[in-house]
């Protein structure tokens, strides 16, 4: 379709407002909808693990993870799902209902998989540095249990722990660190 001159570009409001009737789901890339990938068993399990390890240790803080049904926009002609969004001081979650996008994530997950690992880390990761209340964007390898934390750093610019090891994500705008261990827990 990108290269179709025929293809009008569509907005995210646009994008948000269709309904696709069908289980696959979209991602709307400069103003063009592309169908994402399906996700695999590793994918699944290590997406699991950190959205319930962070549900326990946010509740009662006014902060929120959401899993891939929570769409970013990341601009008037872009909108992502990533793995795992954090969104802290929101409105009370009785007057989201409607909602199909949150403002303002702090801290948003992805983890890779060999058909998404150069989209995630290279176009994705630029946009996500463009929303000003990011502060922790994370890439998570679950067939070679490795983490890639990319942190704001305020009037200096991006700081990028390439391979944390076995330390896990840090999270220093919350606090937090999710343990290697939990991320890769096997049951």
């Amino acid at each position: 379709m990108r290269a179709d001159p025929a293809y009008r570009k569509i907005t995210a409001d646009e994008f948000l407002a269709m309904n696709f009737g069908t289980d696959k789901k979209f991602e709307l890339e400069d103003g063009v909808i592309v169908m994402m990938t399906g996700g695999t068993e590793p994918h699944a399990w290590v997406q699991g693990n950190i959205h319930s390890w962070l549900r326990q240790r946010l509740r009662g803080t006014g902060c929120r993870p959401y899993n891939a049904d929570m769409a970013v926009q990341v601009s008037e002609t872009e909108i992502r799902y990533p793995d795992v969004s954090i969104y802290c001081d929101q409105p009370p979650r009785a007057d989201l209902v409607d909602h199909c996008t949150l403002s303002d994530p702090r801290v948003v997950i992805e983890v890779l998989s060999p058909s998404t690992t150069t989209l995630d880390q290279g176009s994705k990761l630029e946009e996500y540095k463009r929303i000003a209340s990011i502060r922790t964007i994370a890439f998570v390898d679950p067939i070679n249990e490795m983490c890639r934390t990319v942190e704001r750093q305020p009037g200096i610019g991006w700081l990028d722990h390439m391979f944390s090891g076995t330390s896990g994500i840090v999270i220093p705008s919350l606090s937090l660190t999710i343990p290697h261990a939990e991320i890769f827990a096997r049951d």
